[in-house]
């Protein structure tokens, strides 16, 4: 069974965005985990319409978002504007952050308590 919170992985890279979530898969395998890499035409940079599609395929209702760059967090925040789930964005590390939080989701700790473990993580 699939947990509350699911994960989604943001990155310029394809090929980035599709590896994170295998090692997370690794640690987290009841956490939902989805990704969202490239553009549309799957060059470097993001597409809002992936990450649309990452969280509408990620099995949970509530999500913890990660993203590797500036122009990643942009598309991120118009895709949260038009999605019906819930959405927290984290300003973290991509892998440890995202590592972090799939670990301690497939523990079930408590969502205040992850974010605290996350603000040793944030970038500044």
């Amino acid at each position: 069974m699939k947990k509350e919170y699911g994960i989604v992985i943001v990155s310029h890279v394809p090929e980035v965005a599709q590896g994170i979530p295998k090692l997370l898969e690794q640690v987290a395998k009841n956490v939902s985990i989805t990704f969202a890499g490239g553009t549309d035409d799957n060059e470097i940079g993001t597409s809002a319409n992936k990450i649309m599609e990452a969280f509408e395929s990620n099995e949970a209702k509530k999500l913890l978002a990660f993203y590797d760059l500036g122009s990643a967090k942009m598309n991120l925040e118009l895709a949260m504007e038009m999605s019906e789930k819930k959405v927290n964005l984290y300003d973290t590390a991509l892998v440890e952050g995202a590592y972090t939080a799939a670990t301690l989701l497939e523990a079930d700790v408590l969502l205040k308590d992850i974010e605290q473990q996350l603000e040793a993580l944030k970038i500044k």
